[in-house]
């Protein structure tokens, strides 16, 4: 938003003479709160940075002025100093002078605004004053009663006032000063929030024509701080149109036709309103009051009347647009939106399945009132235990289901029962033992069917033979390839080396049982030589074969 209201600076520079731009007067505090932090950083590094910055992007040829308040006595209500006169145009003297003070004192708010308001007077001119201040008044003085008189008195001046970090119940008297110097309180809670109002303020100076259209926004009946921007219904041309801050805000806009977007600036998952066709005349007032009311839908999910974690997506009907997520974590989640039907989706967590997914269609959500939606997700379980003659053995577990031949769980056993939740149906298990090779080494469980609230109990038992395969020469051992053939499916299924280490020569190899045809390949007299043999692996049972090389 703050590059936006910076172009929108230099298209107001551009628009008029430079020459014949107003002094801005900055009121810059610097009472001993400002050594007060926010993320980590001082409110006066926070401030002299944003205000620099701020300076920075003003029109080549804009007078800027700096008055400071406490920033040499701790306690006198009149430590008050015009820092940079009305004259000046260098941004690098207010720059220096903002990074020189220090400050130390009290708040005297009315005080400055009456020696700013005398300075303007005294010059013959008229300017924009922007006070930023982190507290409220602390010397027994009514900025609002003195910018009122100043009013009174004919004294041409736009005053806006930059709160930063201050608490809601302190800004009313500072936003009856604001609106009755025909300017605007922006409220400041952080570096970028006071960049946003900074910029803002320095683009609604006195010079600007006086405002044709105003602003302000609500939700559930409570004011709610909105930024607008006007497009150009010809030109499509995007100008901004300012921030309610939960206000009224009042803008200009150079007469034509524009549709009004109006976005709420806080998260929420409320849309932005757009007004269609509005119309801007020269010389009019309207004012619009926008109602964001939404409306609420509770979610909450339950697993066999468990409460459940599922995954929630908010779908508008119409454009198939997802508009709003959430998760419940089992327990209620309420999502505020705009009214509208919709179509709502439960995704469950934790269970796979088919089964996973409930939606509700064309649920029509409105303004102000609240849906409850809960569903129920049924699942059984599927209990594993896989073994190796007869012992618990690690393998590898994937559920497929039937009907789609879709695998929806892919884990492992761990040489332990392996519970899997899934949605109920019918469904292949396919177990592969680990380290285990040859046609035993993995089988499919076909058909087992799931019924909710119900476990089912699987046990597999993979059989398994060892073989020991090593080569020797004259008492040394010999690194050789070794490959294992199945030999009725004529089939490799595994390819290892003996190494010279007695910690791999005999190599040991976990087979099914059955016939295998061993290859060995190695090195004979400098020359790649081969040997082949048979070895028969009995279930349970161990059988070693060292070769002479």
């Amino acid at each position: 938003m703050t590059s936006l209201l910076i172009s929108l600076i230099a298209f107001q520079a551009t628009a008029q003479d430079q020459e014949s731009l107003s002094p801005i007067l900055f009121i810059y505090d610097a009472s001993g709160s400002m050594w007060g932090k926010l993320e980590g950083k001082t409110k006066k590094e926070i401030a002299a940075n944003v205000l620099s910055n701020t300076i920075k992007q003003l029109p080549d040829g804009q007078n800027v002025s700096l008055m400071a308040y406490g920033h040499r006595v701790k306690r006198d209500c009149d430590d008050i100093e015009l820092l940079v006169d009305l004259e000046n145009s260098s941004k690098e003297e207010i720059t220096s002078a903002v990074n020189g003070i220090n400050p130390l004192g009290r708040t005297p708010l009315a005080r400055s605004a009456t020696l700013a308001i005398n300075a303007i007077k005294d010059n013959k001119t008229k300017a924009t004053i922007i006070l930023i201040t982190d507290g409220i008044e602390s010397c027994d003085g009514d900025i609002c009663d003195v910018v009122t008189k100043a009013k009174a008195e004919g004294i041409e001046f736009k005053l806006h006032i930059v709160g930063f970090g201050l608490k809601e119940g302190e800004i009313e008297q500072l936003k009856c000063a604001a609106q009755a110097g025909d300017g605007r309180y922006y409220d400041a809670a952080n570096a970028g929030a006071l960049s946003d109002g900074l910029a803002e303020a320095t683009s609604e100076t006195v010079d600007d024509p006086d405002p044709n259209i105003s602003i302000y926004a609500i939700k559930n009946g409570e004011p709610i701080d909105v930024s607008i921007t006007g497009i150009n219904v010809t030109s499509k041309r995007s100008m901004i149109g300012g921030r309610t801050y939960k206000d009224t805000v009042h803008t200009y806009l150079p007469p034509a036709t524009y549709d009004l977007a109006i976005q709420p600036v806080r998260s929420t998952d409320i849309e932005a309103i757009v007004l269609k066709g509005i119309e801007i005349e020269e010389g009019s007032m309207q004012h619009h009051t926008v109602s964001f009311d939404g409306g609420n839908i509770n979610v909450m999910a339950r697993n066999q009347g468990e409460a459940w974690d599922v995954a929630v997506s908010v779908v508008k009907a119409a454009t198939g647009k997802t508009i709003a997520t959430t998760r419940t974590y089992g327990k209620v989640q309420s999502i505020e939106i705009a009214p509208g039907t919709y179509n709502i989706t439960f995704r469950a967590l934790g269970i796979k399945g088919k089964g996973i997914f409930h939606t509700f269609e064309n649920v029509e959500v409105k303004g102000g009132k609240t849906i409850d939606l809960d569903h129920n997700f049924e699942n059984g379980n599927i209990n594993i235990v896989t073994l190796n003659n007869g012992e618990g053995w690690d393998a590898t577990v994937r559920v497929i289901e039937k009907s789609s031949g879709k695998h929806i769980v892919t884990t492992r056993t761990y040489k332990k029962p392996k519970e899997m939740e899934v949605t109920p149906g019918m469904y292949d298990v396919k177990v592969k033992a680990m380290s285990i090779k040859g046609k035993t080494a993995e089988t499919i469980i076909e058909n087992v069917e799931v019924k909710a609230g119900k476990t089912i109990g699987i046990e597999h038992n993979f059989l398994s033979g060892i073989a020991n395969i090593g080569v020797t020469k004259n008492g040394e051992l010999v690194d050789c390839t070794v490959r294992i053939i199945d030999a009725a499916a004529a089939k490799q299924i595994v390819t290892s080396r003996t190494y010279t280490s007695p910690k791999s020569n005999p190599k040991t190899f976990i087979l099914s049982p059955g016939t295998y045809t061993v290859k060995l390949r190695g090195k004979k007299n400098g020359k790649n030589t081969d040997q082949k043999f048979s070895i028969t692996v009995e279930e349970g049972k161990e059988v070693t074969k060292v070769v002479e090389w």
